[in-house]
């Protein structure tokens, strides 16, 4: 009984893993689809568009899956509503500087989140740190400021915005452990998917009539501009996102339900590996020396959580 019982789990953590990484390099497309499309749509026409697309689809996938509609109900729905806000924010101070960042730094900046959910693990979730997940953990983060190089002449303060975001990605995670293990993954797919209509509107009509800045608007115009002409081009890339979208988060929502957040952070690391390889098929754009050296850290990181939870479990 005792050997099944571990097998079971075994089988759950290697689940929740291959979960994580399939999302990660998913999303990792989906994220560069966006910054590819930043010259011809603004942020909020595009998550009003991705999103719109995303509750159509949802309507039809727990039927696929032989679920009634009902599944796309929250139990828990002030969490869950508060997890989609955070993941709006985290969007937003993710794609703030979408042209001018490159795709590199935008996912860098984004991946010190690991940092806040280790915080919030010790103090909020009362979860064991081991040794093995602190030097993975270090490792990832040493990896990163590689990549990012925070010292570098060339750092720009918009890079803050992606570190915010990582701040507000570690928050969704830390609502979604705590309150929302038991939630349907399509529900909270559902709500984010109507956290996004609702901000791209909002955001839209704040942007065209309420604030009008024309030193911001050629600065930043993928988040300065609220709804400009709708393209066949926008509409196109917005349904397509939409798929890789609602696949990858169904993947990440079911991993983190299954595992400790901060087990899986230090693999979750793996994404910025897949935004480098998006980077240079869609921008042809490479790291330097530094930047691959991070990557290697960032690799080392993966291997020592998925050896360590490994021996443990074995």
């Amino acid at each position: 009984m005792g050997g099944s019982i571990k097998n079971l789990m075994k089988h759950a953590q290697y689940q929740s893993m291959l979960l994580l990484v399939t999302g990660g390099f998913i999303l990792a497309f989906q994220d560069a689809l966006v910054k590819f499309s930043s010259e011809e749509t603004s942020f909020w026409q595009f998550q009003t568009l991705r999103s719109g697309c995303n509750f159509l689809l949802l309507l039809f996938v727990p039927v696929i899956f032989g679920k009634k509609l009902s599944v796309l109900i929250p139990k828990n729905i002030p969490f869950v509503a508060l997890r989609s806000i955070f993941l709006v924010l985290c969007m937003f101070c993710f794609f703030c500087a979408a042209p001018v960042l490159t795709f590199t730094q935008m996912t860098t900046g984004l991946y010190t989140y690991p940092l806040f959910v280790v915080i919030f693990a010790i103090c909020f979730l009362k979860e064991r740190m081991t040794s093995a997940k602190m030097i993975a953990l270090v490792l990832g983060v040493f990896g990163a400021s590689l990549v990012l190089k925070p010292w570098d002449a060339n750092f720009s303060i918009l890079q803050i915005f992606p570190i915010l975001a990582g701040f507000f990605y570690a928050c969704n995670l830390f609502i979604l452990r705590k309150y929302c293990s038991n939630e349907s993954p399509f529900a909270m797919t559902a709500a984010v998917a109507v956290g996004f209509m609702i901000s791209g509107l909002l955001g839209g009509q704040i942007m065209d009539y309420l604030f009008i800045n024309n030193q911001l608007r050629e600065t930043m115009p993928f988040i300065a501009i609220g709804w400009p002409e709708l393209s066949s081009f926008a509409i196109i890339v917005a349904a397509a996102a939409s798929l890789f979208n609602l696949s990858g988060n169904l993947c990440l929502v079911k991993a983190y339900q299954t595992s400790e957040s901060s087990l899986l952070a230090p693999l979750d690391f793996l994404y910025l590996v897949f935004a480098i390889f998006w980077g240079k098929i869609m921008f042809n754009t490479l790291p330097d020396f530094f930047g691959f050296l991070g990557i290697s850290f960032i690799l080392l990181s993966g291997v020592t959580v998925t050896l360590s939870t490994s021996t443990k479990r074995g």
